[in-house]
């Protein structure tokens, strides 16, 4: 039977892993957007840079970071190996959903036909897949594995509501300077409502199954929907 000195001092491990938690969350994603926004602003590299090199530098070293600092062991957790069979079949179900549904909003708005085009005979198409996975790890990885687990442990007396909203609001934050230097006009709202959505979505998703692989498919299928109905 664990003594009580042998508990006291499981409490004060997980005490001072909780302040880490508290202190290093917000001043990392804070430095983390600065570096993010001038490498947007001041560089062009070519997508498939941005998508397999620049998120693993930009996104992939502060989790790096982060999780030698606190111990992560809850962002580890997420990316068990046991949870990828159900996690990528319940991905593959949200980007099937996906893909209706802008399918159907492109039917109605746009009065658009339904044709038969060989997308998957294309090797454009795998390409384009193969960097649509490639920014689901590394924006899974850093927006939900990291961001989202920190939210809800900083934050653990808020509403499920609350915590999703600022985990969607970081993520939002983190792309309007993509955007902005994108898109112009309307188009430019158009985007935001749309990733701030999606965010949302993925936020609750997360928040319940805490499973990285279903993230990371269903943000790939979802940026193939937007490549093709939008």
């Amino acid at each position: 039977m664990p003594s009580k000195k042998s508990n006291n001092k499981s409490a004060s491990r997980r005490s001072r892993r909780s302040s880490k938690t508290a202190l290093v969350l917000y001043p990392l994603l804070i430095f983390t957007f600065i570096i993010w926004f001038l490498y947007r602003s001041l560089f062009e590299f070519p997508v498939w840079f941005d998508e397999i090199i620049g998120k693993s530098i930009f996104f992939g070293l502060p989790v790096w970071l982060y999780v030698t600092i606190t111990g992560g062991r809850k962002i580890i957790d997420s990316l068990d190996f046991g949870k990828m069979n159900s996690g990528l079949l319940l991905g593959l179900a949200l980007g099937g959903l996906y893909g209706f549904t802008a399918s159907l909003a492109s039917l109605i708005g746009r009065g658009s036909t339904i044709v038969m085009v060989p997308l998957f005979a294309s090797t454009l198409f795998w390409w384009e897949f193969f960097l649509g996975l490639m920014t689901g790890f590394w924006e899974t990885l850093f927006f939900f594995s990291f961001v989202m687990t920190g939210v809800l442990q900083r934050h653990k007396y808020w509403s499920l509501l609350n915590q999703v909203l600022l985990t969607a609001g970081i993520f939002l934050i983190f792309h309007i300077p993509n955007i902005v230097l994108r898109f112009s006009g309307t188009d430019i709202l158009t985007e935001i409502i749309l990733l701030f959505l999606f965010a949302v979505g993925q936020a609750f998703v997360f928040a319940k199954r805490r499973n990285f692989y279903t993230l990371v498919i269903s943000h790939a299928i979802w940026g193939m929907v937007l490549l093709v109905h939008v």
